[in-house]
């Protein structure tokens, strides 16, 4: 029997010098060089200026290499192992100012990836690869969902529900998680939803009683500052609709609804007091208080998802122990309602102090805020056009660019010139809304854009603070209608705040809304200052800006990935990020518990402590 293959006509028709045929090239050219393992000919395919960010695929890591000897480098220390095929576009190609950009497809010794290719005439310039799937692990979905009901007769069968009840029973009794993450917030509960679809062993513990508690508990006037289709959470989006801006309380019922349908096990009441690892075992031994008794697990691996930006910093000022009327923390505040004809003076020009300042205006507080360094502002509506308008907004929906989408084309552009892109937007909105800071430049406000004037997602990048997204309360402080004090403070007296002007601000209330520290701090608090300077900081890229020391590190230290500390790991951030690189760091735990083997490319040194 002889067999005919027919010819490509749709190859053979299309253009030599089209974006499809550019990119097909260099994939098959790419490809071809690396199953040759020659390393020469894969690397000159790299524009000299380059950028290859990888997220777990080659790597078993979240890390950059830029340029051409960091492409040879990492080849060398990953290709035998991950043995890439099958690079192919996933859709046609587009070409805009001299780059081509392709979405591409790809398959590795363990698992299936996906990718960003940028190329210019001198080849790539960015390609971003990810990890999103094992092979012979795939989460249950589609095709392969489960089948729920068990039809036909059968004795003695389970419910779902006894079957639950069950599982819930046994853990930490006759079983033992695989994983345990404590801090059961945003990132806990997205992490928990992507190590469950695996079939990953774990369990979420929070000292609240409640998932959503840690958005209820704060106060009223709280919302988020990202736009909706910025936040969802994986596997479930927000209905269409749903508030661009969501009301805390309406957060925190969505986690606590999300928690149960897609059965996160998630320990309410439940306190971990200390975490100590043994190395000879390969296990953590986790002692918690749950529901006034003591228990104890041991799960291989510990996910510390306790908030990028939840430990307070609570400033040690001279007199906060005669001070006579009432002082917390803004992620203690109550909310203004006790407060109306109170003298307030708030501590800090952030995001918490301007929501926190606006609430009490409401209120019938008399309110002073008092401003240590200078604050980048923008206005919500501007961000949400100009900043955020491409990629999270309906507008980017209509044009086809799903979160998914969005999310990988964010992470494909690499830190290092991420703030060139980010720079011209910055300056489109300072020019749309230069009549708002002339208007705080009056009222004495000190503004900045950054120190590079690439404005708010560096800022949050590099430190998460420095920064607010004007949802009004600005307007408040260019009026007068909120006190503007500048400088530090001094002391306080029995019934003020005293600045180091001798400036005297009378108060029955003092905010500190003064930031958080790094996670570390947490794994000093639970496990011991040893390992907290073993892993050292948390957070921020080494851009040697301010509060983001050098040197250069290239990635956003010590999360979603390996650290010093063995089966020690820090998972949060917003919305998007818990979202997005809970994916990579269940990967990482799913590929552990299974045995595939995970060589950890360029584990990142510590530079520093705190």
């Amino acid at each position: 029997m002889t067999q005919t293959v027919e010819p490509d006509v749709e190859a053979a028709e299309r253009p030599t010098d089209s974006p499809q045929a550019r990119v097909d090239a260099w994939l098959s050219g790419f490809e071809e060089s690396l199953r040759q393992r020659d390393l020469d000919r894969a690397v000159g395919m790299f524009a000299p200026t380059c950028f290859w960010r990888d997220l777990v695929a080659f790597s078993w890591n979240i890390t950059t290499v830029e340029h051409r000897d960091g492409v040879r480098d990492l080849l060398a220390h990953t290709l035998e192992g991950t043995d890439p095929s099958g690079f192919t576009t996933s859709e046609p190609p587009e070409e805009a100012g001299g780059v081509t950009t392709a979405w591409i497809t790809f398959e590795t010794a363990v698992g299936r990836g996906r990718g960003l290719l940028r190329l210019t005439e001198e080849g790539a310039w960015t390609l971003l690869t990810t990890l999103y799937e094992l092979t012979g692990h795939e989460e249950p979905a589609g095709a392969g969902r489960p089948m729920g009901a068990e039809h036909g007769a059968q004795r003695g069968r389970l419910s779902w529900r006894q079957r639950r009840e069950a599982e819930d029973a046994a853990m930490g009794e006759t079983t033992q998680p695989y994983v345990l993450v404590v801090g059961g917030g945003q990132g806990g509960i997205a992490l928990g939803a992507r190590l469950r679809q695996l079939g990953v062993p774990s369990v979420v513990v929070d000292d609240h009683p409640r998932p959503g508690d840690q958005w209820r508990g704060r106060y009223n006037s709280l919302c988020l500052h990202d736009p909706v289709w910025y936040d969802h959470l994986p596997y479930l989006k927000f209905p269409d609709n749903w508030p661009v801006f969501a009301p805390k309380d309406k957060i925190a019922d969505w986690l606590e609804s999300y928690t149960k349908v897609m059965e996160v096990p998630w320990w309410g009441g439940t306190r971990a007091t200390h975490a100590a690892y043994d190395e000879d075992a390969g296990e953590w031994e986790v002692t918690l208080e749950r529901e006034g008794r003591t228990l104890t697990l041991r799960p291989k691996h510990l996910v510390l998802a306790t908030g990028m930006s939840g430990k307070p910093n609570l400033p040690n000022i001279p007199g906060m122990d005669v001070f006579a009327g009432e002082q917390h923390h803004s992620s203690r505040h109550p909310g203004p309602e006790a407060y109306a004809g109170k003298r307030v003076v708030v501590i800090g020009s952030n995001n918490s102090a301007f929501d926190i300042c606006g609430a009490l205006w409401e209120h019938d507080a008399d309110v002073t805020m008092v401003q240590r360094s200078s604050t980048h502002i923008v206005k919500s509506a501007t961000l949400m056009d100009i900043g955020l308008g491409d990629l999270y907004s309906e507008r980017a929906v209509a044009a086809g660019v799903t979160t998914e989408k969005a999310d990988l084309i964010f992470a494909s552009l690499p830190y290092r010139i991420m703030h060139t892109f980010q720079i011209p937007l910055y300056d489109q909105m300072r020019e749309r809304d230069r009549d708002f800071y002339d208007r705080m430049a009056a009222a004495g406000f000190e503004l900045d854009w950054g120190e590079d004037g690439s404005g708010l997602f560096m800022k949050y990048l590099r430190r998460g603070s420095g920064y607010y997204i004007d949802v009004g309360a600005a307007d408040l402080v260019a009026d007068g209608k909120v006190k503007l004090a500048r400088g530090e403070v001094d002391h306080l007296t029995e019934s003020s705040v005293v600045l180091d002007d001798g400036t005297e601000l009378p108060a029955d209330l003092v905010v500190y809304a003064t930031g958080y520290g790094s996670m570390n701090g947490w794994a000093a608090d639970l496990i011991s200052q040893e390992v907290a300077d073993k892993v050292g900081k948390v957070w921020g890229l080494g851009s040697d800006t301010a509060k983001d020391p050098g040197p250069w590190e290239g990635e956003q230290r010590n999360m979603w990935k390996p650290t010093q500390q063995e089966a020690l790991w820090f998972h949060g951030g917003n919305l998007h990020q818990s979202r997005h690189y809970s994916l990579y760091l269940a990967l990482q735990l799913k590929a552990r518990q299974v045995g595939i083997p995970t060589p950890v490319y360029r584990l990142a040194p510590v530079h520093h402590l705190s």
